[in-house]
């Protein structure tokens, strides 16, 4: 199986002692992101998102399904993801790797079992049918922080989405096309997001935010590897809380600008045309 190329004895040396020295290669802060871009595609559910040269698509799409026999009241949500050659020389088609398998538990485990996704509100026909929400995500250029990047873009596309709308007459179930009625959103109940710190040194004590894919090689693995002292680990939670308050923020700002994109020339700006012409004809004639 094909593996990532190690860094060489002197990239080792040299990036350990700068960080010994409180230096990082791209000369940001020890908690500081890289830069972070979020766009939204046409369709609505499409996310990319940009970590530094770590890039991720997430795409959500939606269909009418039978419920699990267990959860006749429930709709069906699953998160599937693809490390495909293209972002790594040491990935490979159908073969998930170990980075793989540990990305897909954590955003089952962040995303799903968190229950951000309100699924009660995916059932049509109780026991019948269903919708069943799918993301794919892509992972199209890997740079490290996989985890951080992939659940933001998870979270990003499904709070983008919107499903067809639906109504029930008797036993019959109608789905609108979206020139018939407005696509709906998700009910959507919280946010989870990630944020990833990497030890360093021979104790633990060097502490990276957001670390690239040569820092990732080089930090300690925790698996049975130097203990965390307690007040490490209240001090990254500490700054994992303002972390995510700004990535909120910043998808919450995002949203709002796709929003008002997409709302140009739609209902907002009729509205406002209308508004106009109601002032122009009520404001009084000068003589």
């Amino acid at each position: 199986m094909p593996r990532e190329a190690e860094p060489s004895l002197n990239e080792r040396t040299f990036v350990v002692q700068a960080l010994q020295e409180g230096l990082r290669l791209d000369a940001r802060a020890f908690d500081q992101f890289r830069n972070l871009e979020l766009k939204f595609g046409d369709q609505y559910g499409v996310a990319d998102v940009t970590l530094g040269k770590t890039r991720i698509l997430a795409k959500v799409s939606a269909e009418v399904t039978v419920p699990y026999s267990d959860r006749p009241f429930d709709g069906i949500f699953t998160i599937t993801t693809e490390l495909s050659p293209m972002a790594s020389p040491a990935f490979e088609v159908n073969r998930p790797t170990e980075t793989e398998v540990l990305l897909s538990r954590l955003l089952e485990k962040t995303v799903r079992r968190s229950n951000a996704l309100d699924t009660e509100s995916l059932c049509l026909v109780a026991g019948q049918k269903c919708w069943s929400i799918r993301v794919d995500l892509h992972v199209l250029s890997h740079d490290g922080n996989l985890i951080d990047a992939s659940c933001l873009a998870v979270v990003a596309a499904l709070r983008h989405f919107r499903k067809p709308d639906t109504s029930m007459e008797g036993e019959t179930l109608t789905i609108y096309t979206a020139a018939e009625r407005e696509p709906v959103p998700l009910s959507w109940l919280h946010s989870p997001l990630c944020v990833t710190f990497n030890f360093y040194g021979e104790e633990g004590d060097i502490v990276l935010l957001d670390a690239t894919l040569l820092e990732e090689q080089l930090r300690i693995a925790k698996l049975g590897g130097t203990p965390v002292e307690a007040v490490m680990l209240v001090q990254c939670a500490s700054a994992a809380l303002t972390k995510v308050k700004e990535l909120s923020a910043f998808l919450d700002e995002k949203l709002a600008e796709d929003s008002k994109r997409r709302d140009k020339g739609g209902l907002m700006a009729e509205l406002s045309a209308e508004n106009d012409r109601d002032t122009q004809e009520t404001k009084p004639v000068e003589a």
